[in-house]
């Protein structure tokens, strides 16, 4: 039950309740049919045992009227009671047979009318019930068809009571793939409508809290470039060498830090999309080597060629950073890429991470023993591998530090 969506609980909540208001009326009408049979052979069995008694003390025509009045019956005429005696033999049903050694009550039923037939010696009566007859039925009926109606009405307004969230679902949904300019509008002033305008109130917060962030970063990579260029000019004039390999290793880092701010501000842009396009493996490699500046040395390729949907920039991208990685805190200095069943892994030689993967996939984390990097690597290569739809794996194994990049369940290679 807790993980139906409100409109199936609607939807199973009324039809339970019509099948049960649906079911109480047919049990009623059931009883309602059984206590009129009950109470029609009560009257005639009264009938026939008031008019047999008292037909034996030949009682006189007033008397008579009195017994008609009183049990709600009419007397045919000696012509009435003979057509209505072919009428009997024709289409009658017998619906009621009383009587005693006095005599015998026979009740017929034509047309949903009811004869009574009364027979004693010389008297032969054919009267006619007249009854009014009874609204039971037809005012169960009609209340039960109104019930069910009001109940179908109610079903009905909510769910268009609820419709609005449908609209609202699809909103949050556009909004969370990245559609920043999402305008949510609501024109009541009900629950859903408040949760409309909070929704509508926090999309354009989070959206100015985005321009402000883009434009801090931006300004900040600006206004740091300019004095890093005049500081890289200012030490290449240095005459001591040490002191200059020094600073020129600080501005280098420093480039390194807004290169790497840039590239996280790019990619973990919700509107960013990789341009996806048909490639070969080959391909992916060279433009890895390229951004791998000056470290042909230190890595060794075993890349099967084969062709693949990607974004070449970006996956070339995420395998830079982890060969980097690589070389950088590996023993032997060197990473190795190599092509495996569902992808690719970089391996270099060194100690087992001291933490899981999801720390260091987090800004800024790093082994508390290193000094170099600023510990944006990896959370840099996950947030391109998740835009790709590719996953990110970690795993040690004889002396080897192994980085998976699982392509095969999105964009196997060929």
């Amino acid at each position: 039950m807790r993980n139906l969506s409100v409109t199936t609980f609607i939807h199973i909540l009324f039809s339970i309740a019509i099948i049960i208001l649906v079911t109480t009326f047919m049990l009623f009408l059931s009883w309602d049919k059984d206590r009129q049979k009950i109470e029609e052979f009560k009257h005639y069995q009264l009938i026939s045992v008031t008019f047999l008694s008292n037909l034996q003390r030949h009682p006189d025509e007033e008397t008579l009227e009195e017994l008609y009045q009183e049990l709600k019956l009419k007397p045919l005429s000696n012509q009435g009671a003979l057509i209505l005696k072919k009428r009997i033999e024709n289409s009658g049903e017998t619906i009621f047979t009383g009587g005693s050694a006095l005599g015998k009550v026979r009740v017929f039923d034509i047309q949903d009318k009811r004869y009574i037939y009364i027979q004693r010696m010389e008297y032969n009566l054919m009267l006619e019930d007249a009854r009014e007859e009874k609204y039971y039925f037809e005012i169960a009926v009609g209340l039960g068809a109104f019930l069910t109606s009001l109940l179908l009405l109610l079903y009905v307004a909510v769910l268009r009571k609820l419709y609005p969230l449908r609209t609202l679902h699809k909103e949050i949904q556009r909004f969370a793939k990245g559609d920043l300019n999402t305008k949510v509008t609501y024109q009541y002033d009900d629950e859903i409508g408040k949760i409309a305008q909070s929704f509508d109130n926090a999309i354009r917060h989070i959206n100015q809290l985005s321009t402000s962030k883009n434009l801090f970063m931006r300004n900040i990579m600006h206004e740091l470039k300019t004095p890093i260029t005049k500081g890289r000019i200012v030490v290449e004039m240095l005459e001591d060498a040490q002191s200059k390999k020094v600073l020129v290793r600080a501005f280098e880092r420093m480039n390194e830090l807004i290169s790497e701010l840039a590239q996280i501000e790019r990619v973990t842009t919700q509107s960013f999309e990789p341009n996806l396009e048909y490639t070969s493996m080959d391909e992916v490699v060279q433009r890895t080597r390229e951004l791998l500046i000056n470290e042909s040395d230190h890595m060794c390729i075993e890349v099967e060629n084969g062709a693949l949907i990607t974004d070449v920039n970006l996956l070339a991208l995420a395998l830079k950073n982890l060969m980097d990685n690589g070389i950088k805190y590996s023993e032997d200095k060197l990473v190795c890429l190599r092509s495996v069943e569902n992808g690719l892994e970089v391996l270099s030689k060194g100690k087992a991470l001291q933490h899981p993967l999801s720390y260091y996939l987090e800004p800024f984390s790093q082994e508390e023993k290193r000094s170099s990097g600023f510990g944006l690597g990896l959370y840099i290569v996950n947030a391109i591998l998740k835009k790709l739809g590719y996953l990110l794996e970690y795993r040690y194994e004889e002396g080897n530090n192994i980085f998976s990049i699982i392509t095969e369940k999105h964009c196997p290679l060929k």
